[in-house]
């Protein structure tokens, strides 16, 4: 019979549970402006992203309720079926816009390297915990991090799905910092990498070629690659200060704006909420990263501190990302807007991570 500890019910992490909330919250509202038809005003996309809001509430109560130093133990395990979920991905996956990101479950498709970037974090403070804080986090103790980043990088960088691997470049790197990798080893990389960054040019895609030559210049392709960027900044601008009201977005609702409710779902927040909506969006994203960062450094252990600190920031690469590339600032690289783009598998993982920090803030009052 599963016994709850008193102590936990008490402590329950109330702050971060209620930004949640109020960021899933705008999620639903928005996906539901971004694809709203008076024929039918709940589509099916709305309906499935509550559903899939759900499940992840549930996932968040699961992720709460084990002991997340059990992760010691099993954090390896958590990663080897992730890269598994991978390698089927890359067999037998189901193919949608030009890429094999998904596998299908019946009625439901699943996007494993959205699980991964639990499964990498998790691993990597499984690896490192040992070291972390202390002056033991040599250059040899790189090699197996590196190892752990390389693989599901590989096998994502087939699907082909560059924004993920560059999403989870920065989450491993926030990690490895937070561990207490040596600033001397960031110059020496950043040696290394910069000088070969010309050659990865060549290994890129034609439409990620294109992609950021749109970024450089958007007015060489109005109505190709720059389209994306140009739409959504206009979208962002014509909301001005206080915005053009729920459902009333004219870029939204006449189509102009592409990828409306995925990648570009904030051009459609800003075009309807202004500036100021926008703020309060901002600042609902800055309490988040700003609570993990404050349960990452209250944690009782390295275990946790790194566990919250990496799954936080997930979330803080994600919206500064997708912020940047919406107004122009990034190339478009397709990372979505936590909590708020259209995607079940990104809605679960996201709400489970959130779990395991509320885990790691709740279990410091039982050590």
């Amino acid at each position: 019979m599963l016994r709850i500890d008193r102590r936990l019910v008490a402590n329950i992490e109330w702050p971060l549970l209620v930004l949640t909330l109020l960021l899933v919250g705008c999620g639903l509202m928005t996906i539901l402006s971004a694809t709203y038809e008076e024929s039918r005003p709940f589509s099916t996309f709305f309906i499935k992203q509550s559903i899939w809001a759900g499940a992840g509430l549930v996932g968040l109560l699961v992720a709460m309720m084990f002991d997340y130093r059990l992760l010691h133990r099993y954090g390896y395990v958590v990663y080897v079926i992730a890269i598994a979920s991978l390698v089927i991905v890359n067999i037998a996956g189901v193919r949608g816009g030009g890429a094999q990101r998904w596998i299908g479950l019946g009625p439901v498709a699943l996007q494993p390297s959205e699980f991964m970037k639990i499964a990498l974090v998790v691993v990597l403070a499984t690896n490192l915990h040992r070291w972390a804080g202390g002056t033991r986090l040599r250059l040899g103790r790189l090699a197996m991090p590196i190892a752990l980043f390389a693989v599901p990088a590989f096998l994502i960088l087939r699907q082909p799905d560059l924004g993920t691997v560059i999403l989870l470049g920065l989450v491993a790197f926030s990690v490895l910092m937070i561990a207490g990798l040596p600033l001397r080893f960031v110059m020496i990389a950043a040696l290394v990498v910069g000088p070969a960054l010309p050659f990865g040019w060549q290994h890129l895609k034609p439409y990620q070629q294109r992609r950021i030559v749109s970024f450089l210049d958007p007015q060489k392709d109005p109505l190709g690659a720059g389209y994306h960027v140009l739409q959504s900044k206009i979208a962002i601008g014509s909301g001005m200060v206080h915005g053009k009201g729920y459902l009333q977005g004219t870029q939204n609702n006449l189509h102009f704006l592409p990828e409306q409710h995925t990648d570009f779902v904030f051009s459609v927040f800003a075009e309807e909420w202004g500036f100021v909506g926008s703020a309060v969006l901002l600042a609902l994203y800055a309490a988040m990263i700003l609570r993990g960062l404050v349960i990452a450094g209250k944690a009782k252990d390295n275990l946790g501190a790194l566990l919250a600190a990496g799954l936080t920031a997930t979330v803080f690469w994600q919206v500064a990302i997708n912020i940047a590339m919406t107004s122009g600032a990034l190339p478009v690289v397709g990372i979505t807007l936590p909590f708020l783009s259209y995607g079940g598998s990104s809605m679960l993982a996201l709400l489970i991570s959130v779990g395991l920090v509320m885990n790691v803030s709740m279990r410091r009052h039982t050590f």
